[in-house]
């Protein structure tokens, strides 16, 4: 039952999800194999957050099981981002990326909750402070496998964190500000439009990036008008600023606000629970099965009594 369990996390879900990416991306796409980077980052990230998961913990040497395993979990997630999004010739670029996703979530918080998304962070930080990494939204291509893929298994995960309204937000709007300007405005075949929406990076972006629980506004309107906010200005800078990955950049400048958000509106705090007790057929004490067994065992006992 605990197998069973663990498969309703939406964590395993993205985890699942961004694997089958890179592997797409290095056999249909042909990309370079950088498996150095890939280490790097992977490695260096999961290295950072058990040290400091010991020094938090007091408890050296032993790897604590805070969350179960989610914090680690989280930081597999946003490695992969990494290992999707970030480029660059330099392993030492690799680490000091990962560190500063880590280290992001423990330096950068507000009552509890870290402010930035650790992935966009740390993507931000090593473009600008290093020189020697960079955002390559072109070596995604466009296809429509491509864009249904990802927007089926998009869904898939942002529906099991329920932060369906702010990927569809940035989405919508950031299609519908592309389709004015391209279709209606310069007249340009609609082919145009297509390529532009359905780049992987935009994708990704919008349904495994800017749809992180633990960084977005708490209430439901904020968080729509947070992400339309978003999109519209990223719009701006793409078109008329030709600003690469700009969505990224300005999500990473948008969490600051995220903490007043909460503040004017208030709302109950998003939380990985464990998936029995979100799930009506978990294993939890509200779950139909652990209810079903209950009630078999007390008749087990009523009868041995008889």
């Amino acid at each position: 039952m605990a197998v069973l369990s663990k498969q309703w996390d939406a964590r395993y879900f993205q985890m699942a999800f961004q694997v089958i990416f890179l592997c797409y991306g290095l056999a249909f796409l042909h990309w370079s194999a950088d498996w150095i980077n890939y280490l790097c980052f992977i490695l260096a990230g999961l290295l950072l957050q058990w040290i400091c998961d010991c020094i938090i913990a007091k408890r050296f040497f032993v790897p604590p099981l805070g969350d179960r395993g989610g914090r680690g979990k989280s930081t597999l997630i946003s490695c992969l981002s990494l290992c999707l999004l970030l480029k660059t010739n330099h392993w030492d670029v690799c680490v000091f990326a990962a560190a500063v996703t880590v280290m992001g979530k423990y330096l950068f918080r507000y009552k509890g909750k870290h402010i930035f998304n650790p992935s966009a962070l740390g993507i931000a930080a090593a473009v600008y402070f290093t020189g020697d990494a960079w955002i390559s939204p072109g070596q995604w291509g466009s296809n429509m496998v491509l864009f249904f893929g990802i927007i089926c298994l998009g869904f898939i995960v942002v529906t099991r964190v329920q932060k369906l309204d702010v990927s569809l937000a940035f989405f919508v709007t950031f299609a519908a500000l592309l389709f004015a300007r391209q279709i209606l405005y310069l007249g340009w075949p609609m082919d145009f439009f297509i390529q532009s929406i359905s780049t992987g990076s935009l994708l990704l972006f919008s349904f495994f990036m800017i749809s992180d629980p633990k960084t977005t506004p708490d209430h439901p309107a904020a968080r729509i008008i947070w992400a339309m906010c978003i999109a519209g200005i990223a719009f701006y800078l793409t078109t008329f600023k030709f600003i690469n990955g700009a969505p990224i950049w300005v999500l990473v400048f948008a969490q600051s606000v995220v903490p007043l958000l909460d503040y004017l509106f208030k709302a109950k705090r998003f939380e990985w629970m464990p998936p029995s007790s979100r799930n009506e057929f978990g294993t939890g004490s509200k779950g139909v099965l652990s209810t079903s067994h209950n009630k078999l065992n007390q008749l087990y006992k009523q009868n041995s009594f008889n």
